[in-house]
């Protein structure tokens, strides 16, 4: 599996992006999965369901299952927060996966930049971002700078980059 990152402090516009981006690699043909990481709490389960209960009891592990979806929810009990490649092992196989976050992670990423938020760039410390999705001119950079309102572009990018060009032939 080829694996590519956006990367980009709170409010840049990551989730925005990938949003857009996942039905222009979809209609390529490129079939794709998402990971996003988080450093808040979350919860995908509510209180009273029966798989919070099996949680809440002492479960490892809980798969809720329906005709359209299953997911499977790890406790991680004190135990340290497990890598990409652990994370990656446990998906299934696909052509692409999108990473949203991980921040700190060495694989390749966009860094999605937004001046107006005023916060440092972040591939002045992060040599794997490999290019810069920004909504104003930069100067002083030496990466591909890329408009974050033009998704075609964006994800032309990304699909070179991961040897995945065979599937934007025959795209502007």
């Amino acid at each position: 599996m080829k694996i590519f990152g956006l990367a980009g402090w709170s409010g840049s516009g990551k989730t925005t992006l990938i949003v857009e981006l996942i039905p222009e690699i979809t209609a390529r043909g490129v079939v794709v999965s998402t990971m996003k990481h988080t450093h808040h709490r979350f919860d995908i389960d509510r209180p009273g369901k029966d798989s919070f209960n099996h949680r809440q009891a002492g479960a490892q592990e809980v798969m809720i299952v329906s005709s359209t979806r299953w997911a499977l929810m790890n406790e991680l009990r004190d135990k340290p927060e497990p890598s990409i490649n652990e994370l990656l092992d446990r998906m299934s196989p696909v052509d692409l996966v999108l990473i949203e976050g991980f921040k700190s992670y060495p694989h390749p990423k966009i860094e999605v930049y937004r001046p107006s938020i005023n916060k440092p760039m972040l591939c002045s410390e992060d040599p794997s971002v490999v290019a810069i999705a920004t909504d104003e001119p930069l100067q002083g950079v030496s990466l591909p700078i890329l408009d974050l309102n033009n998704a075609t572009m964006i994800v032309n990018f990304i699909l070179d980059y991961v040897e995945l060009s065979e599937a934007r032939r025959g795209t502007a």
